[in-house]
């Protein structure tokens, strides 16, 4: 699979997730189930990389990775608990499952296409 076809890929699956979830708590929200307070900020995190996974910045897609934890957490939450929602939970833990395994994929490749990454340190002074 080419960099720019992952990218297309995963900027898909990140804006259904971003659709999903917000439909989600804010729902929770409106139903009154949760505050609407604490369903804003429950989608307020998924927001934050938002402008860098469109313009397709390799560090962006790296430290996203470590904010689609806490969804998944939520997911395998729902997973377990849930009777009346299995589809949904079992729909977005496959999701975060595979964007947590495209993000850092394609931040790596596209890193290594721009000559990005750790530098070696060629004075060693220990």
């Amino acid at each position: 699979m080419t960099t720019s076809a992952l990218f297309q890929w995963c900027r898909a699956g990140y804006i259904i997730l971003v659709l999903l979830l917000s439909g989600w708590f804010i729902n929770k929200g409106l139903s009154g189930q949760y505050s609407m307070a604490f369903s804003l900020l429950w989608v307020l995190p998924l927001l934050a990389p938002l402008k860098g996974v469109l313009q397709g910045k390799p560090y962006t897609y790296a430290w996203a990775s470590f904010i689609l934890c806490l969804y998944m957490l939520h997911g395998l939450t729902l997973l377990w608990v849930t009777e009346t929602h299995l589809l949904f939970a079992i729909a977005e833990v496959l999701l975060l499952g595979l964007l947590m395994l495209g993000f850092p994929f394609y931040a790596r490749l596209r890193g290594r296409e721009l000559g990005l990454g750790l530098k070696k340190n060629k004075n060693k002074s220990a």
